[in-house]
């Protein structure tokens, strides 16, 4: 199966050549607007009181949400600690990694993880397992924004939650590929939206509320275009809205749901076709 000439519209940012090629090995036209630059937080001195928490022995478990967040941590805490030494104070705490990204930058600090969350390793999924250990004094290095929900259902087990922030996500300097893909949307000139992250909607949303789109926009994708979701945290983003993904892999990788999305996005566009020319 294939996209059979379809036009896919991708915000992916980070791997946004590698998703153009994906969607053009299925058979797809593709149009990708970066939406996120990822910011490290500059000049950050909290970054480096929580370091000289972390070699007090402040900290019992540290959850590392993200490996580019992991990245931009040692790096911000090296004015000040050796990557050795920082390594030896991380690794004197029970590290949580969700997912396998974070685990990538331990293996490069000589750490291993204690906890590996599996998939679809949401902010639910994790509260669980960390509920079940023994840890109480926690630390969370934040991904691109704060997750109060998170930090209070792990207040509400008993734990003493510290957040730090390493980095945000923010628009990109170059929005004019976000302005047109939010035209293109409002136009119905594409079939199919593939979202890979959460912010990428919420962008897509702010840039089209600009430029006085916001029901055109909401109105395509809610009736007109094929939505393709990674998995549950991008799908309860599309809830909040009120949107409903039409197609959601088994597993939240992109190679999977570009696989998934042209199995399925020609009968899916189909359908909507159809239902469009009854009502």
């Amino acid at each position: 199966m294939s996209f059979a000439g379809l036009r896919v519209l991708s915000l992916e940012s980070r791997r946004a050549r590698e998703m153009e090629a994906l969607i053009v090995r299925h058979g797809g036209v593709p149009f990708v607007a970066p939406s996120v630059k990822e910011k490290a937080i500059g000049e950050n001195e909290a970054v480096l009181e929580w370091a000289e928490q972390l070699a007090a022995g402040a900290f019992d478990m540290t959850v590392l949400m993200t490996g580019t967040g992991l990245a931009y941590l040692r790096d911000a805490v090296a004015p000040r600690y050796t990557r050795d030494t920082f390594a030896e104070a991380l690794g004197r705490t029970t590290l949580v990694s969700r997912g396998p990204k974070p685990v990538v930058v331990l293996h490069e600090l000589g750490l291993k993880a204690h906890l590996i969350v599996p998939e679809p390793n949401t902010w639910r999924e994790m509260v669980p397992l960390i509920a079940g250990r023994p840890e109480r004094r926690i630390t969370v290095q934040e991904y691109g924004k704060p997750n109060a929900e998170f930090v209070t259902a792990l207040e509400a087990n008993g734990s003493r939650v510290t957040p730090l922030a390493i980095y945000r996500w923010e628009l990109p300097d170059d929005q004019g590929p976000l302005r047109e893909a939010v035209r293109r949307i409002a136009a119905r000139d594409c079939d199919v939206a593939v979202f890979t992250t959460s912010v990428q909607l919420v962008h897509l949303l702010q840039v089209a509320q600009e430029m006085g789109l916001t029901g055109e926009v909401m109105e395509a994708l809610s009736n007109d275009l094929v939505i393709a979701s990674v998995g549950p945290i991008m799908d309860a983003a599309l809830a909040e809205r009120g949107l409903k993904p039409d197609i959601v892999p088994a597993h939240p990788k992109m190679g999977i749901l570009m696989r998934a999305a042209a199995d399925q996005s020609a009968i899916a566009f189909a359908g909507k076709r159809k239902q469009r020319q009854t009502t």
